[in-house]
């Protein structure tokens, strides 16, 4: 039992939350933190939806690695995330259908996501299915956790509101308050997760200078 929390198993799931985050770090997953971010919802439920699909297919990829040959082992990668896709495409569509909506074509193009292949490539090809999972789960949270963020600003000064609740009191309004509508525009999406690399680069710089 204790092999399964060890020190580096741990490290494995807590890194990506902040040393070693996909997007802050790495930069991958831009483009849909970009494109679904305009809200809190969407960019909640397509967190959990990648880090659902890299978590399990990162497990899937391990188990089979030793019996996938070299030569197609970027097409079986592709195979078993475009399942995973597809099953999550289709959950959305049953039970969150207004979600599915918002995020439109964005939960079909989790398929070519650098962070599921990267994980599938650099660390469930070559690790057991366990430490694979807790790899999935932490780069999943990773890059969740960097939506939420974008999108809790994007929602609250573009559009004064929360999950679609408002939480801007009207008498803020009345003094002249004015939303932001820029904010939920593309390009503020852009320079708010600039401004998150930036000031995450430079707490990781002056830890590591201590």
């Amino acid at each position: 039992m204790k092999s399964l929390f060890s020190a580096k198993n741990k490290e494995v799931i807590v890194g990506p939350l902040s040393l070693n985050n996909p997007i802050t770090v790495q930069v991958l997953g831009i483009c849909s933190a970009l494109a679904v971010t305009a809200k809190l919802e969407p960019a909640i439920v397509m967190g959990m939806s990648v880090t659902i699909i890299v978590a399990i297919s990162n497990v899937i990829i391990s188990l089979l690695r030793n019996t996938i040959p070299t030569r197609i082992r970027i097409i079986v990668q592709l195979v078993v995330v475009a399942t995973l896709v597809t099953v999550v495409s289709q959950f959305l569509k049953a039970f969150a259908y207004d979600v599915s909506v918002q995020l439109s074509v964005y939960v079909g193009l989790i398929i070519t996501n650098c962070i599921l292949m990267g994980r599938l490539e650099a660390f469930a090809m070559s690790n057991r299915p366990w430490e694979s999972f807790l790899d999935g789960l932490g780069n999943g949270f990773g890059y969740a956790l960097i939506l939420v963020i974008v999108a809790f600003f994007r929602e609250l000064l573009g559009s004064g509101s929360l999950l679609g609740f408002h939480v801007i009191p009207a008498s803020v309004y009345e003094s002249g308050y004015v939303n932001n509508g820029l904010m939920v525009m593309p390009p503020m999406a852009l320079i708010i997760l600039a401004i998150i690399i930036w000031a995450h680069r430079t707490k990781v710089k002056q830890l590591q200078d201590n």
